[in-house]
């Protein structure tokens, strides 16, 4: 029987059932050719029902036109139909190569914002100072330090030596003979012109009493020469890092004291008790007073956040600077005892009746004698290397405060003139109250006089602002360079001493297994 049964007429009812709510379906798939590159679709438009109850659908189905659309948008080419079929990822490659913008050689950094944008044009004119610094070359060397004159009249006088290839300077090789006041003097002349400018003049070495009378005094000047030596030193860094600032070497005064054959006009403001050192203490102690009593309103939080900054490294600097020197003496200790123990071990050895043994004896004594030497070696460069450049910038951070101290007496000369004017408009409008006409010119002029000292004083307050933000960033990257430079060649001779040391036991151990 049920084979009998007539299949029902499915295609007569789909052609005569109007509401069937697949026919919309089916009419709306998309037909994929594969030769094609994306699939093409069948438009809807012909056979959608009005009343249809689900012709809401029909709309929904527009999603692929918005896609693409949204491709559309995303996608800058204008023909994106000439991607290669062979390549399956050029579907979801995005187009970002076409947005790069082309890198310029001044831009590091691509900026986000305003403040990202300020930080791309500050760092541009330091990359300009590298390049004027290192267009000319200038090679300082100090050397030959000689004792002129007996008693306390004495004094000494350093070779300088000059290489150049700056074209200010008349020759290209200088040498003359300086004393320490003429160091003194220059430094002096530079910080007058320069500081208030804002910029960072690098200080010079302190003047020690107790060593120059020990020069004075003894007859042999053998006895000093480890201060003549530190001296010489300090002296020599004081001048390369004055001859490495691109305004500094080009300065008249600088130019003199290298160039300038003969002695220098003796500089007479440079002891620490004549009249202009005494003059100098006074105002180191109105400028502190200065600081309490007048506070001044940063409103730049660079200049706060550098100034906690330069306090915090120095600290720093000087904790790290105790603990060499602290450093420095141990070793110099380990060295004398050294000494002190190889001259036992060698007046051992001759008592010594035992051949094995007192050969033995012998050698240690010789040995340690070797790392005598070899550790007073270390305990030099601990110096000269780690311990003096570190006093070098603790003296550098002091240049640094100066530098900020200036730019805050200008602020405040700047806003004493605001208030003075300030004081002279009321005048005015008092004596215009008053009725007194004929003292109202006057009081005009006055107050033109202090709106253009409110205009200089602001002016001045913003160019001594950036000078600083120039100097500060010269001064981090010489900071860095100086640091990496010195702590390498530090670990490099700490290494070439400790494997002397390993040589000298190595040679030392045969003699001592020998003993029968």
């Amino acid at each position: 029987m049920a084979d009998e049964r007539e299949p029902p007429p499915m295609e007569e009812s789909n052609e005569n059932n109007e509401d069937d709510i697949f026919s919309e379906a089916i009419e709306e798939q998309p037909v994929i050719d594969s030769k094609q590159e994306e699939p093409t679709r069948v438009p809807i438009k012909a056979n959608i029902n009005t009343d249809d109850l689900f012709s809401g659908e029909g709309d929904e189905v527009k999603l692929d036109s918005e896609e693409e659309e949204e491709e559309e948008e995303e996608v800058p080419e204008p023909e994106p139909s000439k991607t290669d079929d062979s390549n399956p990822f050029n579907s979801v490659e995005p187009p970002k190569p076409v947005e790069e913008p082309t890198p310029t050689p001044q831009i590091s950094v691509s900026s986000h914002s305003s403040s990202s944008a300020v930080k791309v044009t500050a760092s541009k004119p330091s990359k300009e100072e590298e390049e004027e610094e290192d267009e000319f070359t200038i090679d300082i060397k100090i050397s030959d330090p000689q004792k002129m004159g007996d008693g306390m009249g004495a004094y000494m006088v350093y070779r300088v030596r000059t290489k150049t290839t700056v074209p200010a300077f008349r020759k290209a090789e200088l040498s003359v003979l300086r004393r320490f006041s003429d160091f003194l003097g220059l430094h002096s002349k530079l910080a007058d012109k320069h500081v208030s400018k804002g910029v960072i003049v690098p200080p010079a070495p302190e003047k020690s009493v107790i060593g120059m009378t020990k020069i004075k005094v003894s007859k042999d000047d053998s006895g000093s020469s480890d201060f003549i030596e530190k001296r010489r030193a300090a002296l020599e860094r004081f001048l390369t890092r004055t001859a490495s600032h691109p305004l500094l070497r080009m300065d008249p005064d600088f130019r003199d004291f290298l160039e300038r054959e003969g002695d220098l006009p003796k500089s007479t403001n440079t002891s620490a008790l004549s009249g202009a050192g005494v003059m100098r203490l006074f105002h180191k102690v109105g400028d502190a007073v200065d600081k309490i009593s007048f506070k001044m309103d940063e409103s730049d939080e660079w200049f706060d956040e550098r100034h906690q900054q330069i306090e915090n490294l120095d600290v720093q600097l000087r904790k790290l600077h105790s603990s060499m020197e602290t450093l420095v003496h141990h070793r110099k200790e380990l060295s004398l005892t050294t000494m002190h123990f190889s001259k036992s071990a060698a007046m051992l050895g001759n008592a010594e009746e035992h051949t094995a043994l007192s050969r033995a004896l012998s050698q240690l004594a010789e040995t340690e004698e070797r790392i005598e030497i070899i550790q007073h070696d270390q305990a030099d460069h601990d110096f000269y290397l780690m311990a003096e450049l570190l006093k070098d910038y603790i003296s550098l951070l002091g240049s640094v405060k100066e530098v900020f101290h200036e730019r805050f007496k200008t602020y405040k000369v700047w806003k004493e003139a605001e208030a003075t004017l300030t004081k002279k408009r009321e005048n005015k409008a008092k004596l215009e109250l008053a009725g007194k006409n004929d003292k109202v010119p006057q009081a005009q002029n006055e107050i033109t006089e202090w709106s253009e000292k409110v205009e200089k004083g602001k002016e001045d307050f913003e160019k001594i602002s950036q000078t600083i933000r120039k100097e500060m960033g010269r001064f981090d990257r010489h900071r860095v360079e100086d640091f990496k430079t010195t702590v390498v060649r530090y670990l490099e001779q700490l290494m070439e001493n400790q494997q002397k040391l390993i040589k000298c036991w190595e040679a030392f151990l045969p003699e001592a297994k020998a003993i029968a």
